[in-house]
C-alpha cells in the first residue's frame, strides 16, 4: 500500500493565525490530523475592526508555534510531511505574506513541493471535508469580506454568477452589530439578539433585489440600520432591529439564491442539484434553515462545512494544497502575495447597481 500525502496548511489571510495536517484515507477522502487556530479578537476589540499591523504583528509572534502544535497534535514527524500549502491571497498583504514567507521556508527546508494556495478556494472545498460531492456544483460564499455565486466545475475551475456590488455579506453583520453596541466581532450576536426581537418591527430596504439577476447589495441596507439606530432607547430597539434585519436578510438570500439555481439549472443538466454553502456567515442558523428549506423546494442538495470549519482555518488550505499535490500542481517558491486574487480571474469587476467596466 502506497504512503498517503500528509500536508502542512498554513493561514494568516487576516486576523486568525492557523496551521493545520491533513492526510487521506484509502477511500481517498481526507482526514484532519489537526487544526489549530488561534484567533486575534482580544487585540482588535478596542479599535472595532481589524487593524493589519497588528494583526501582522500577531502573526509573527505566533506562526512557528502553532504549526509545531499542529505536528505535535497530528501525531507525525516532521519529515512525513509531502508538501506545504500556504494562502497567498485575497487578504490583508501584511498578513499574508507572513504565513506565505513561513510556508515557503518551511518547504524550502524540508525540500518538499510548496502550493500557493487562494484563501476563497479553501472555503470551497472545505465541505469536502466531511461530505462527498460531485462536480459541478453551486457554491455560495459568503463571509466577512466576499459573497459571491459561483459554479464549481473543479479544482481551478470557477465561474462567477454573481457578487456583491458593495458590502459583503459578513461585513454587513459586523457594521449592523458595532451600530448597535456589539463589539467586533458582533456579527453571530445579531442571530442571537434577533431572537429576542420582532422582526416585522422595521421595514428595510432589500436593494436590488428584482433586478441584477444574482448580484448582491447591502449597502443601502446598512445606511438604514444607521438612521435607525440613532433612536435606540432601550435593550428591546435593539432586539428588534437585529430581528428585523436578520428577517431581511434571509428574504434577500431566498429571493437571488433562487434566481442563481435558475441559473445553474440552464448551464448544467442534473437530476440532483447540489449546493455548496461556504465561509464564516454560513454558521448563522438560521440562513441555514433557509437555504435547507429552498433547497427542498427546488431539487438541491445542501451542503455546509462543519461549524467550526465555516470561519477561517488552516484545515481548508491543507484540504486545496492536498488537492494540488495529487494533481502535481506546484508552485514556485517566488509566488506572491495576491491581496485581490479571484477564483474566477475572467469574472468582470462590476460597480453601482451591476455595471460592468
Amino acid at each position: 500500500m502506497s504512503k498517503k500525502p500528509i500536508i502542512l496548511g498554513i493561514e494568516s489571510s487576516c486576523d486568525e493565525t492557523a496551521a493545520a495536517i491533513i492526510t487521506e484515507n484509502d477511500l481517498n477522502q481526507p482526514v484532519i490530523l489537526s487544526n489549530v487556530v488561534s484567533s486575534q479578537e482580544e487585540i482588535h476589540k478596542e479599535f472595532g475592526g481589524v487593524v493589519p499591523e497588528l494583526a501582522a504583528r500577531s502573526h509573527l509572534e505566533k506562526i512557528d508555534w502553532i504549526a509545531k502544535k499542529a505536528i505535535k497534535d497530528s501525531g507525525i514527524n516532521i519529515k512525513d510531511i509531502d508538501g506545504v500549502a500556504a494562502t497567498a491571497g485575497p487578504g490583508l498583504v501584511v498578513c499574508l505574506s507572513v504565513g506565505l514567507s513561513f510556508g515557503k521556508s518551511f518547504a524550502n527546508t524540508l525540500n518538499k513541493p510548496f502550493m500557493a494556495i487562494n484563501h476563497l478556494e479553501g472555503h470551497a472545498l472545505s465541505p469536502k471535508l466531511n461530505s462527498i460531492i460531485n462536480y459541478p456544483y453551486l457554491l455560495l460564499l459568503i463571509s466577512g469580506g466576499h459573497s459571491q455565486y459561483l459554479i464549481v466545475n473543479g479544482l481551478g475551475n470557477y465561474k462567477r454568477i454573481g457578487t456583491t456590488i458593495d458590502d459583503a455579506l459578513g461585513e454587513a453583520f459586523d457594521k449592523t452589530a458595532k451600530l448597535l453596541g456589539i463589539e467586533f466581532p458582533g456579527g453571530p450576536q445579531i442571530e442571537i439578539l434577533a431572537e429576542k426581537g420582532d422582526p416585522e418591527k422595521f421595514i428595510l430596504p432589500k436593494p436590488i433585489l428584482n433586478r441584477g439577476g444574482c448580484n448582491l447589495s447591502f449597502a443601502g441596507l446598512k445606511t438604514a440600520i444607521l438612521k435607525i439606530s440613532k433612536n435606540i432607547k432601550s435593550d428591546q430597539d435593539k432586539y428588534n432591529i437585529a430581528a428585523s434585519f436578520q428577517k431581511t436578510i434571509e428574504e434577500i438570500m431566498r429571493k437571488k439564491t433562487i434566481v442563481a439555481f435558475k441559473e445553474f439549472k440552464m448551464k448544467n443538466e442534473s437530476k440532483k442539484n447540489t449546493f455548496v454553502i461556504a465561509g464564516g456567515v454560513a454558521a448563522n442558523k438560521k440562513l441555514r434553515k433557509m437555504f435547507e428549506e429552498i433547497c427542498d423546494e427546488h431539487n438541491f442538495d445542501a451542503i455546509f462545512p462543519p461549524i467550526n470549519l465555516c470561519g477561517d482555518n488552516a484545515a481548508m488550505i491543507g484540504l486545496v494544497g492536498l488537492e494540488k499535490y495529487k494533481s502535481k500542481l506546484f508552485d514556485n517558491l517566488n509566488f506572491p502575495a495576491n491581496p485581490r486574487w479571484q477564483l474566477d480571474e475572467k469574472a468582470i469587476f462590476l460597480k453601482g447597481a451591476g455595471i460592468k467596466l
